[in-house]
């Protein structure tokens, strides 16, 4: 967590939340990609070594996203282990910018 935090400070890379549904996310997030769609929207992402960190609520689902992009050729890959839930249980803030859909 401590990690992702310092990085937002000097932001070199795409913050990607791959959620669904909506529950949530990162300050400073640049797109919101559906994990299971993931390979359908590589034209919205950086070039394939260009950095991109993934995270959803566990990581269960970035998990998923990562592997996905690896297949496609993608090399400079982080996933937020423990995601939204140990980015907030660590004390950092989770913003709403959508309605939760239940």
């Amino acid at each position: 967590m401590n990690q992702l935090h310092q990085m937002i400070k000097e932001k070199d890379f795409i913050l990607v939340n791959v959620h669904v549904p909506y529950e949530g996310e990162i300050p400073q997030t640049d797109k919101f990609i559906p994990y299971n769609k993931i390979g359908e929207h590589l034209n919205e992402l950086p070039a394939k070594n260009k950095k991109i960190v993934l995270y959803c609520r566990s990581d269960n689902m970035s998990t998923i996203a990562a592997e996905t992009l690896t297949k496609a050729g993608y090399s400079n890959l982080y996933n937020l282990k423990g995601g939204m839930r140990a980015w907030k249980a660590s004390g950092y803030q989770l913003i709403q910018t959508q309605p939760c859909i239940e």
